[in-house]
């Protein structure tokens, strides 16, 4: 009976129930023809490098990461295991893999694109808030994927003349020094970068009454203003695909990485309405979804 992993920054729960419907549907029945084992940790080198070489002892079958960090921790741990990102951030840039089209090593699966949306992140930012001068994101320093990303919205607020400041957190009780820094930086509005616990980072920002923007959809369900990113239900699901593949004997060097074609613009109107905050017509004519 193969042995699958997942391996997560925090909570694995909203990609596991994803992936295991996509394993079914492909004819893997926990318990009788496959197993998967579940570790998870926040998004720091320390915490999952350890989680990872448990794994690798377990000799699993596949490693399935979701996040950057997580999928860093796998590789450092093995280099024969196959790792199917669910996601990972700019893959290339930060060394996971050789190229989109062809990965080498152990390690494929799909991408986030996250990076290279930052200009139009910003944009959608500067017409929810026009009058805007400040934000602040929040980002955690140990996950390799924050270069880019941080760089490609600092680029992209230069241009709009937005000015950014990058608070980084370490660690869940960092957060509310985070903030208090934010607040006397008199931000206008903050990005949430995922990986950060989204639930304490929601609820400071509707206390200060500060517009917050996901990179993900969950924290919007939760009370932030609004994101723009891939569906990650599509992401998760698809994580089964490579799976399957690599069980039947695909070697993950030549699965070339996915990208998502995808994307969601969500809006929170009960936010915007606690926060005193008028949607201006354009964002309701490109929103997917807006929630009551």
């Amino acid at each position: 009976m193969p042995i699958i992993d997942v391996l997560s920054v925090d909570d694995p729960g909203p990609l596991l129930g994803l992936l295991r419907e996509g394993l079914r549907e492909r004819g893997y029945v926990e318990g009788q023809n496959l197993r998967i084992e579940v570790r998870s940790g926040p998004g720091k080198g320390e915490v999952l490098r350890p989680l990872a070489d448990e794994l690798v002892r377990l000799k699993v079958e596949v490693i399935v990461a979701r996040l950057t960090p997580a999928v860093q921790a796998a590789k450092a741990a093995t280099q024969t295991i196959p790792i199917v990102m669910a996601p990972a951030g700019a893959p290339v840039e930060t060394g996971l893999i050789a190229s989109l089209a062809r990965p080498g090593g152990n390690v494929t699966g799909l991408s986030r694109s996250t990076a290279e949306l930052g200009g139009k992140r910003m944009q959608l930012i500067r017409e929810m808030l026009p009058n805007a001068q400040r934000i602040a994101i929040l980002a955690n320093p140990a996950d390799p994927f924050t270069r880019p990303f941080v760089a490609e919205i600092e680029r992209a607020g230069s241009a709009l003349s937005l000015q950014i400041n990058a608070v980084m957190v370490n660690r869940r009780e960092e957060i509310g020094a985070a903030f208090t820094a934010i607040i006397n930086a008199r931000a206008d509005g903050v990005i949430l970068e995922a990986g950060i616990p989204a639930d304490p980072v929601v609820e400071l920002t509707l206390q200060q009454r500060l517009p917050l923007f996901s990179t993900t959809r969950a924290p919007v369900e939760a009370g932030a203003l609004m994101c723009y990113s891939a569906p990650f239900d599509d992401i998760y699901r698809a994580a089964a695909v490579y799976v399957d593949k690599i069980i039947k004997g695909a070697n993950p060097a030549d699965l070339p990485v996915e990208q998502p074609t995808k994307f969601e613009l969500v809006i929170n109107m009960k936010t915007a309405k606690a926060l005193g905050l008028t949607v201006p017509p354009i964002l309701f004519a490109q929103a997917d979804e807006v929630i009551e």
